[in-house]
């Protein structure tokens, strides 16, 4: 299936106005680099302007006509050499100095997305395209570090020459001279600028194209395995290759309006340097001009024309890096929708008693999830919530880490509603082995290591122990070095569960979460799990969501839900006494 493309800007685009008021503050943080490079712009744009000057005079001092004792200029051709070599070793300069403002502010400005990224909340997530933003971060920073190279340093300098050449034209020789020139350059302005935004939509299709195949690509790859299972080879490069189509197809309207911008620029610069060379050689033909001046106009028109159309290909680059720009900065207009309370304050767990009061959530309106909840979990204590798929037991575990916020009614941890701490100090203190532990393509080491990055070896040591890892290490050879692969393909279901369990053993927190941390696994790895997982949640408050029921006969309370509400709650053998929806969930499980 084809998805549909857009060639218009995102709705949380930033515009050019924000776009500029967001990069300023860095591009003002090293003043004295800015300055420096400053000066060596304005010493390299003084040598530019002077070398057609230095070239009149060479010529002249040599021409018969002006000067019958010819002699070689010494002074006037190293005045010459000298203002060439200025004008390059300064703008070499200038570019050196800047270049660590222009990267410093492409890393904060890459780490302030990065960042923002990780404080939205888990729905943005879900709804995002991985592979469409981290294209809009790449396109985005290296549009930043054109803009900071370009716009300061090339546009504002190159009008400025404009400016200065015109007056040249029109003080030393015809205002006629200075006229064509402006005019020239207004219209090739215009034109640039007019043709340049109709091409934007273009541009913004190719770049739609661009992450539609992208994602595509990587959504495949990651799932490499469904593919083989399904012998869908031949279809996913069918359909990767309609999103390729696409982004041809784009590319191809993007260079045939290139090729009319690039056309019109061309046809405007010819127009204007005949008719310059016209007045040029029609004076010196009168004796007007001297062919000194004749060379220095030509060399003027050189120096002008070739920023000029080098303008032209930076300003359609700096409007192709703002619509690349506009969509990276846009992220950050995107406001989490869970975030920390006016005054939170940090939650202090001393016993790790959790609260549900009446609690209801809805992913959206029409969809309610949870209905009035209401249960305690008492501090060590183990409280099993099971349920058929779409209950809403794993809607809780989210609620209680706040990846969502309550719709309403209010969640607590000893008293203190978890709406009212730092998300920091709630997530801190609870710990999740979750259901699809998904790993870094890292060692198993580096991955248990994870759950608390600044721990001992010893610590992780004993966490590996712990979770009955040691006897699967021993049997690798490069023991807890070897690499895990991509998401984790290269371990087992039972071994990715035992480094989850591993990890968050290593977090130390005093709440665990267990969300169907056995549903996939077979009896034997689940034995080691349920040991596992018995021993570790011995010293904690924890809460198993689980499938299977033989899992949880030990838990202190066992929470049946259905359709989002309690329907029963007790002991094992109390609700099997009961002959309710429990039980007739067990009696179903023992006979499959």
């Amino acid at each position: 299936m084809r998805s549909r493309q857009t060639t218009e800007k995102r709705a949380d685009a930033m515009t050019l106005k924000q776009s500029i008021k967001t990069l300023w503050p860095y591009i003002t943080k090293f003043k004295g680099r800015v300055f420096i490079a400053l000066l060596a712009l304005i010493g390299a744009k003084g040598a530019t302007l002077l070398m057609p000057w230095a070239l009149k005079e060479i010529i002249d001092s040599v021409d018969k006509s002006i000067n019958p004792i010819l002699a070689i200029p010494a002074l006037l051709l190293l005045m010459y050499g000298g203002l060439r070599f200025a004008s390059v070793f300064l703008g070499e300069v200038r570019d050196a100095v800047f270049s660590r403002v222009t990267e410093h502010a492409m890393r904060d400005i890459g780490l302030k997305v990065f960042k923002h990224l990780h404080s939205l909340e888990l729905a943005f997530h879900l709804d995002r395209q991985t592979g469409g933003i981290s294209r809009d971060i790449e396109r985005g920073t290296s549009g930043l570090s054109f803009l900071m190279r370009f716009l300061m340093f090339n546009i504002v300098p190159t009008l400025f020459e404009i400016l200065t050449v015109a007056i040249i034209f029109g003080t030393l020789f015809s205002v006629w001279f200075a006229l064509i020139t402006l005019l020239a350059v207004a219209i090739y302005i215009t034109f640039t600028v007019t043709v340049t935004q109709w091409r934007n939509r273009f541009i913004r299709e190719a770049n739609a194209a661009d992450n539609l195949s992208n994602t595509r690509a990587i959504d495949s790859l990651l799932n490499y395995e469904t593919v083989k299972y399904f012998n869908n080879e031949q279809f996913e490069a069918k359909t990767y290759d309609s999103f390729l189509a696409n982004w041809e197809s784009a590319r191809l309207k993007n260079r045939m309006s290139l090729l009319a911008l690039n056309s019109g620029q061309a046809l405007i610069i010819a127009s204007a340097i005949t008719a310059l060379m016209w007045l040029g050689s029609s004076d010196v033909v009168t004796g007007a001009l001297s062919i000194g001046e004749l060379v220095m106009i030509n060399a003027y028109m050189i120096q002008l024309f070739l920023p000029l159309n080098f303008l032209g290909f930076v300003y359609r680059e700096i409007r192709r890096a703002l619509t690349d720009l506009e969509n990276m900065l846009g992220l950050l207009n995107k406001k989490p929708q869970v975030t920390n309370a006016p005054n939170a304050n940090t939650l202090n767990v001393k016993n790790g008693e959790i609260a549900f009061n009446n609690v209801s959530f809805s992913y959206n309106a029409n969809r309610p999830i949870l209905n009035n909840i209401s249960f305690k979990v008492k501090a060590g204590s183990k409280v099993a919530i099971v349920g058929a798929s779409g209950a809403g037991k794993s809607s809780l575990a989210r609620l209680l880490y706040r990846f969502y916020d309550v719709t309403s009614g209010n969640i607590t941890i000893d008293n203190q509603a978890i709406s009212s701490v730092t998300l920091d100090s709630l997530r801190k203190a609870i710990a999740i082995v979750p259901q699809d532990t998904v790993l870094f393509n890292t060692t198993i080491r580096e991955n248990i290591a994870y759950g608390r990055p600044s721990a001992s070896d010893s610590d992780i040591d004993k966490a590996i122990e712990m979770a009955h890892l040691k006897d699967f290490i021993n049997t690798l050879a490069d023991g807890d070095k070897t690499r895990v692969g991509e998401r984790g393909l290269k371990v087992s279901g039972g071994e990715k569960q035992r480094i989850a369990i591993a990890r968050a053993i290593l977090k130390q927190s005093p709440i665990l979460i267990f969300d169907e941390a056995t549903s996939a696994l077979d009896s034997q790895a689940e034995q080691v799990i349920l040991k596992a997982m018995h021993e570790v949640a011995s010293e904690h408050t924890s809460i198993v969501i689980a499938h299977r029921l033989s899992t949880i006969t030990d838990a202190h309370t066992i929470i049946v839900l259905k359709s989002g509400q309690i329907v029963e709650q007790g002991q094992h053998n109390e609700l099997l006494a009961l002959g309710g929806e429990y039980a007739h969930m067990w009696a179903l499980q023992q006979q499959d």
